[in-house]
């Protein structure tokens, strides 16, 4: 059985013994909110661990016309409508993580030797993706995030390997195709996946699987220097129980998944201060989320079912009623982990 639907915070002092198709407990002594959600995607095509990462595209002109780019990386990139239903799957691709900015999708495929940046546009009148460029990476991509400098309107693409090689490669958008260059590298030395890079900062946050989340400057003039912002248990003294996985930014907000406890750590956005932790529970005929990957969110309100903005997560068990289905993604309204938490978060874009 799983945490019932709940906003309030519950305490719990047990120690964590691992992650599974039932509820995992949280890191000792911690205080938890539970979080219902409301709408789940279609299952993924393929069986076992396929799904793995969401992202937001939104439309310029209606929000409630939004949508989620998601990955199974067994076989497949596909969208999905706030209601969850498949809009568009484009096959015989092998994407592992994926991020939006603007019309613009970026997918890490790690299938071959090198691994590939899939780079998609968005046709906003039908939130149709066209395959705009297959760049080659130094890198064998894994995992990826995106970012467009507030100082140069430049847009970067990230990605990153299981060696814990990093690489950043600048995107230069001409009509119906784009181009990359690579500009700068680095290497943590270890396994890394789920990162994000925040415009309203600098920073790119990078999570290390059995280390903890960095944060790097996000221009490609950046350097190495870092700070750790949490630890990941058991190998360092933090709130992450190992893996670290997805990382997202909403409002005033940093979000991780903690997979080793099956549940999501928050940060502020500005001073990356740990703030909290939530479990996304099932609500009604929607099953939670638990050995989760990758994760997105957002504060912009996306029309009537999520007026304050989303935070969505994939889902390692998808459980309908005693069976495990097909892995897929689960939406959750913003509002439900923001406010048992603390304040509002700032309206950042």
């Amino acid at each position: 059985m799983r945490i019932a639907l709940g906003l309030v915070a519950v305490v719990t002092v047990l120690a964590v013994t691992g992650s599974g198709p039932g509820p995992a407990p949280v890191l000792a002594a911690d205080t938890e909110v539970t979080a219902g959600a409301t709408v789940e995607t279609e299952p993924v095509a393929h069986s076992g661990d396929a799904a793995d990462d969401p992202a937001f595209w939104f439309d310029p002109n209606d929000s409630s016309r939004s949508m989620i780019v998601g990955t199974d990386k067994k076989g497949a990139l596909e969208t999905y409508d706030l209601a969850g239903r498949r809009l568009q799957r484009i096959p015989n691709v092998f994407p592992n993580n994926v991020d939006v900015r603007g019309n613009v999708v970026v997918a890490a495929d790690d299938d071959t030797d090198e691994g590939v940046l899939r780079i998609y546009l968005v046709d906003p009148a039908t939130r149709r993706l066209s395959s705009a460029a297959v760049v080659p990476t130094t890198v064998t991509a894994h995992g990826v995030c995106m970012y467009r400098s507030p100082k140069t309107d430049k847009l970067y693409a990230f990605p990153n390997a299981v060696s814990g090689r990093v690489e950043q490669w600048e995107l230069t958008v001409r009509g119906s195709k784009v181009t990359a260059k690579s500009v700068r590298l680095f290497n943590l030395g270890r396994a890394v996946e789920g990162c994000v890079a925040d415009e309203a900062s600098g920073a790119l946050y990078i999570g290390q699987e059995k280390v903890g989340i960095w944060r790097y400057g996000a221009e490609p003039d950046a350097g190495r220097t870092r700070t750790l912002v949490d630890g990941a248990r058991p190998e360092r003294d933090g709130h992450i129980q190992a893996d670290v996985e997805g990382l997202a930014i909403a409002g005033d907000r940093l979000y991780a998944s903690s997979q080793g406890s099956s549940d999501f750590t928050v940060y502020g956005r500005m001073d990356n201060k740990y703030l909290g932790r939530f479990r996304v529970a099932n609500s009604g005929g929607v099953d939670g989320c638990q050995d989760t990957d990758g994760i997105d969110a957002t504060s912009r309100p996306l029309g009537p079912a999520f007026p304050t903005g989303m935070f969505v997560c994939q889902d390692g068990y998808n459980v309908q009623g005693s069976s495990v289905q097909r892995q897929n993604f689960k939406f959750v309204p913003l509002d439900r982990v923001v406010q048992p938490i603390g304040e509002q978060p700032i309206p950042y874009p």
